[in-house]
């Protein structure tokens, strides 16, 4: 095989990385400028995990590179263990405390609204909630009608045009719940149904798939739709975090359609083939998941930090760092155990595929 040939298949790869440490960038970055602008002590800006490649920085601040692409941080002085110095973050106040450990993840969300709203804005058409037409071969049309603005789907709230095919991509029946918004009043439409067709393993077993029979009507991209769209799809973005982890508990996916960072990464690769509007659009999608997952309260996630902060804000009681740490620590070993058989998933579904 010749090295055009290897470079042409491993290019995709290498562009997903990349754009997955921007990613990263981006959020330990956010860290970083708030902790600076509060005053807080910074002793190693690091992108990725693992040995030191590459190091740089003479004064209070090392600037780091590290072996594998999976992560980063910023660490501050006083961080996970007492300190003394003035300036470090254990001294800093509650708000200044609270403004640094979530200005990364709300970073990663404001970054993938702004990717949004720029491509929507490179568009003909906005697409909305309002049907504009049905396909030749539909069957929702005995039901639904040109004009219906759709409201929500199985009782899911539709706050943008991507909900709608959310909605319809979680039905396994083809039978759909619909609440539909006609000449200004809202009406239930119940069993409302769609041609379908069998799932491939990448869906599951025992499911369909809903064929989609109608198009939406599209508006301008005007600076004021451009903006209300980027934030209805942000927050669509945003709710799929939540919907995700309901239908894992709930058993409608299962373990093993989940990805981790390499299933992430592949699917970065693909996208890349598509081109540069499909791309940045799963960037955006990945950006404001990252943001939105890192406020979950979980330890060793910036929510868990935050969730911690907010318990001694209302008790008045100071949870001793080292103790943080501790609870932070087991919560790193189990997040990063439950990556690892992820990515043992995604490793399987490679080699399948």
């Amino acid at each position: 095989m010749s090295i055009s040939l290897i470079f042409q298949k491993i290019w995709p790869f290498i562009v997903a990385i990349l754009l997955f440490c921007v990613i990263i960038f981006v959020h330990e970055f956010a860290h970083f400028m708030a902790a600076k602008l509060c005053g807080v002590k910074v002793n190693e800006f690091a992108i990725g995990m693992g040995p030191k490649i590459l190091q740089f920085g003479k004064k209070e601040t090392k600037y780091t590179l590290r072996l594998f692409p999976i992560g980063g941080y910023c660490a501050m002085e006083g961080e996970d263990e007492d300190s003394t110095d003035s300036r470090s973050f254990g001294n800093a106040s509650k708000p200044k405390r609270f403004l640094i450990i979530a200005a990364g993840a709300l970073m990663n969300i404001f970054t993938g609204f702004l990717i949004i709203t720029i491509l929507l804005s490179t568009q003909s058409l906005i697409g909305t909630r309002t049907i504009a037409k049905f396909a030749d071969d539909s069957v929702s049309n005995r039901y639904l009608q040109v004009g219906d603005e759709i409201v929500s789907i199985n009782r899911m709230r539709c706050i943008s045009d991507y909900d709608i095919q959310i909605g319809l991509m979680r039905d396994d029946d083809g039978i759909v719940d619909f609440v539909i918004k006609r000449d200004g009043e809202k009406k239930s439409l119940t069993g409302v149904q769609f041609n379908t067709e069998e799932s491939d393993e990448a869906y599951g077993k025992n499911k369909v798939i809903i064929k989609y029979d109608f198009l939406l009507l599209g508006q301008k991209p005007t600076f004021l739709h451009c903006i209300c769209a980027g934030v209805r799809q942000t927050v669509s973005f945003a709710r799929l975090v939540f919907i995700s982890l309901y239908d894992l508990c709930t058993g409608q996916i299962g373990f093993s359609e989940l990805s981790g960072p390499i299933g992430t990464v592949k699917a970065v690769a693909q996208s890349t083939s598509y081109g540069i509007q499909n791309l940045m659009f799963i960037i955006a999608f990945i950006s404001i998941n990252i943001g939105v997952f890192n406020l979950l309260p979980i330890p060793a996630l910036d929510g868990g930090r935050l969730f911690i902060l907010l318990i001694q804000g209302v008790t008045r009681d100071k949870i001793k760092i080292k103790h943080e740490a501790l609870i932070n620590t087991i919560g790193l070993i189990v997040l990063l155990i439950f990556i690892a058989i992820v990515s043992a998933n995604d490793i399987i579904n490679i080699i399948k595929g």
